[in-house]
C-alpha cells in the first residue's frame, strides 16, 4: 500500500529548515560556479555563495526575472553541459523570446516524484486512470502530469488539449477517476457533455486537478456542483519546474502546500522587493533547492499570494493565486484583476464562465470591454439582462464603468486549453 505521506512530508519544521539550508547553500554554489549570469549578479551585489549562512540571508541575494531568462536565450541559464540535458521545455514566446528550461535525468525524476506527490494528495492512488487534457509539447503541463501519474502507478490517457467532443467520448469509454486540465477547459468539457445530452455527474470522474491559470472559489463550486467531483488546485511554472511546485490536499482544499524540500518560497512587496512576513499578500518568489540543469535563485513569479502555515502537511501553504502583477489592469486609476471579473461572470445567469477583457483607448481615456460567452440556449433577452447585470456589478463592486458584450458560445479563442484573458488593443 502506498503511504499517504512520503518521508519529506513528515519532517518537522526544524528538520526541514536544516535540509533547506544545506540544499540552498549547494544551489547557490552550483549556480555561481556554472552560470555566468549568476556569477556576475552575485559579484555585482558583493556576495559569495558562502555568505548565505541562514535561510534569512537569502534575502540579500539578487532577484531573477523572466527578462533575465530571455536575455540569456536559449541556453545561457543552464548549469550543466548540453550533453547532460535530457529534456528541454519552453514558453510560447508570444510576447518575445520564449523562456527555455532544461532538465537532467535527476531533474526529471524529481519532477515526476513531486507531481506524483500532488496527485496522491488530491486523492489519486496506484491503479487509478488519469485523463491528461493539458497540452503536450514544449508546454510543461502535459508531460509533467503524464510522468507524475505514471510514477504514482496510475494508468495515463494522454488526451492533450482540443477535440472536445472526442475527449467527452474518451472519458465515457475509458472511465478515468481523475482528470488533469486547465479549469477553463474543464468548463468547456462540461458544456460539451451537456450539449451531447450526457449528465456530467454520471461519469466515472471523482477528482479534477486544475492548474496553469488562476481560478476562483466560485469556479471551484461551479465545477464541483456540475460534475460531482472534488476540484483541487495544482501550481507550477516552467521556470521553476512545471506543475507540482505546490498542490492542494483534497481533505482540506485550503491552499496549496509547497514542496519546501525542493523549493524555498518568499513573498515580497512587488514594488520595493522587501520580504514580507507570512500572512501578508505580495509577489511570490522561488529559489530552487535541488535543480541541476537550471537552478533559479529568487525567481520573481509575478503571482500574487501569501504564505500560510501548513494544515494537511507540514509544508507551508500558499493561498490560491488571486492574480498576477503583470495581469493587473489600472483603469482610470482603479486596480482590477481578471479574477474579480470572473467572480461576477460566474454568478450571472445565462453566461458561461468564459470571458475576455479587451483594453482600448478612447481619446485620452482607457476603456475596458468585457466579452463573455453566453450559455447554450440563452436567448436575446437573457443575454441583454446578463450584460446589464455584469456592467452594474463591475461598477458597484470594483468602481469602474465597462462595456459588456455577450457573445455566442465557443467564440473566444482558446490556446492550450485556456482563454487569453487580456487583449490589449491600445496603441
Amino acid at each position: 500500500m502506498t503511504p499517504l505521506l512520503d518521508a519529506a512530508e513528515q519532517l518537522g519544521r526544524e528538520e526541514l529548515a536544516v535540509l533547506q539550508l544545506a540544499r540552498l547553500r549547494a544551489t547557490l554554489r552550483h549556480a555561481y560556479d556554472h552560470v555566468p549570469f549568476y556569477r556576475q549578479a552575485f559579484d555585482k551585489a558583493g556576495l559569495r555563495p558562502e555568505d548565505c549562512r541562514s535561510l534569512a540571508d537569502l534575502a540579500r541575494f539578487p532577484f531573477t526575472a523572466k527578462a533575465d531568462l530571455r536575455d540569456n536565450y536559449p541556453f545561457g541559464m543552464f548549469a550543466v553541459e548540453r550533453s547532460g540535458v535530457r529534456r528541454i521545455h519552453a514558453s510560447s514566446g508570444t510576447t518575445g523570446r520564449p523562456t527555455v528550461v532544461g532538465y537532467t535525468e535527476k531533474d526529471l525524476d524529481t519532477w515526476a516524484d513531486l507531481v506524483a506527490r500532488a496527485i496522491r494528495a488530491a486523492g489519486g492512488r496506484p491503479g487509478h486512470t488519469v485523463h491528461v487534457a493539458y497540452g503536450y509539447g514544449l508546454f510543461t503541463g502535459g508531460l509533467g502530469a503524464h510522468y507524475g501519474a505514471e510514477r504514482l502507478g496510475c494508468t495515463v490517457v494522454p488526451a492533450s488539449g482540443g477535440m472536445t467532443a472526442r475527449q467527452v467520448r474518451l472519458i465515457q469509454d475509458f472511465e478515468p477517476e481523475i482528470i488533469m486540465v486547465t479549469p477553463s477547459y474543464m468548463l468547456t468539457l462540461l458544456d460539451e457533455f451537456e450539449r451531447q445530452g450526457v449528465d456530467p455527474r454520471t461519469t466515472s470522474l471523482r477528482v479534477g486537478i486544475f492548474g496553469a491559470e488562476p481560478w476562483t472559489e466560485e469556479m471551484r463550486r461551479e465545477i464541483e456542483e456540475r460534475f460531482a467531483i472534488d476540484a483541487v488546485d495544482i501550481y507550477g511554472l516552467s521556470e521553476v519546474m512545471g506543475p507540482g511546485v505546490s498542490f492542494e490536499c483534497v481533505e482540506t482544499k485550503d491552499g496549496l502546500h509547497i514542496s519546501e524540500d525542493h523549493f524555498y518560497p518568499e513573498v515580497v512587496d512587488p514594488f520595493t522587493g522587501e520580504v514580507l512576513p507570512d500572512g501578508e499578500e505580495g509577489e511570490l518568489v522561488f529559489t530552487s533547492l535541488t535543480k541541476e540543469a537550471m537552478p533559479v535563485v529568487r525567481y520573481r513569479t509575478r503571482d500574487l499570494t501569501r504564505l500560510l502555515p501548513g494544515t494537511a502537511r507540514t509544508f507551508r501553504r500558499m493561498e490560491k493565486v488571486t492574480g498576477r502583477t503583470d495581469d493587473m489592469i489600472i483603469l482610470r486609476g482603479v486596480n482590477l484583476f481578471p479574477t474579480q471579473i470572473e467572480e461576477i461572470v460566474l454568478r450571472t445567469p445565462g453566461v458561461a464562465p468564459h470571458f475576455q477583457l479587451r483594453l482600448t483607448r478612447e481619446g485620452r481615456m482607457d476603456a475596458l470591454t468585457v466579452r463573455a460567452e453566453a450559455r447554450a440556449l440563452a436567448g436575446p433577452e437573457v443575454r441583454e439582462d446578463a450584460a446589464r447585470a455584469i456592467a452594474a456589478a463591475v461598477k458597484d463592486g470594483i468602481g469602474v464603468s465597462v462595456t459588456v458584450e455577450i457573445v455566442d458560445p465557443e467564440t473566444l479563442e482558446r490556446s492550450v486549453g485556456k482563454i487569453k484573458r487580456i487583449v490589449d488593443l491600445r496603441d
